[in-house]
């Protein structure tokens, strides 16, 4: 069971990394997101990027740093299939998912311009934000001592393979068809 980690900015392509591993390779995909949303949801908060990420926080200061993805490697684990799980924000959900042998860390970044088109153009909730906004959003989850805040700088330092994404949809696939080669994904599916 391979259990892919997707790291990297916002706007970077990280979604469609998930998209080619579900619908190429037939991953299982497992979001950090998702699970926040029902979460924001469920107690009637609007759901955006601060309340993402203020969510997010206070689940891990409540419950450790790598509680959201244990969660959902559990969920990955019982189905026993091969999984991404998206998107690894803290060094300590890196440290809980690296205790697994079949763990990858894959991070995706391109220029900030770019992302910010990017976000802008996919219209959702959370990215109906000015360029000052976005970048103010971003340097808030770059850096932070804190174990249970987003800490995206040390998460991509820590990645198996960095694909800078500022080409095409094709070149996106392609380097993700190296990361795949990289951590011998081909070998092992062989067998």
């Amino acid at each position: 069971m391979y259990i892919i980690g997707i790291t990297g900015t916002l706007g970077a392509g990280k979604g469609t990394v998930v998209e080619y591993l579900t619908g190429q390779k037939g991953f299982l995909h497992y979001s950090v997101r998702d699970f926040l949303r029902q979460e924001i949801v469920r107690q009637g908060q609007r759901v955006n990027r601060d309340t993402l990420t203020h969510t997010a926080n206070s689940i891990r200061a409540e419950k450790g740093s790598s509680y959201i993805v244990q969660q959902l490697f559990e969920r990955a684990r019982s189905k026993g299939s091969d999984c991404v799980i998206e998107s690894i924000r803290t060094p300590g959900e890196i440290d809980a998912l690296e205790k697994n042998r079949d763990f990858y860390l894959l991070a995706v970044d391109a220029d900030p311009g770019l992302r910010y088109n990017r976000i802008r153009s996919r219209g959702s909730e959370t990215d109906m934000v000015s360029f000052d906004v976005f970048r103010m959003n971003e340097e808030r989850e770059m850096h932070s001592f804190d174990p249970n805040k987003q800490n995206l700088s040390e998460c991509i330092a820590r990645a198996d393979y960095v694909i800078v994404n500022n080409g095409t949809i094709s070149d996106l696939n392609l380097e993700t068809e190296k990361f795949l080669e990289k951590i011998s994904y081909y070998k092992y599916k062989e067998k």
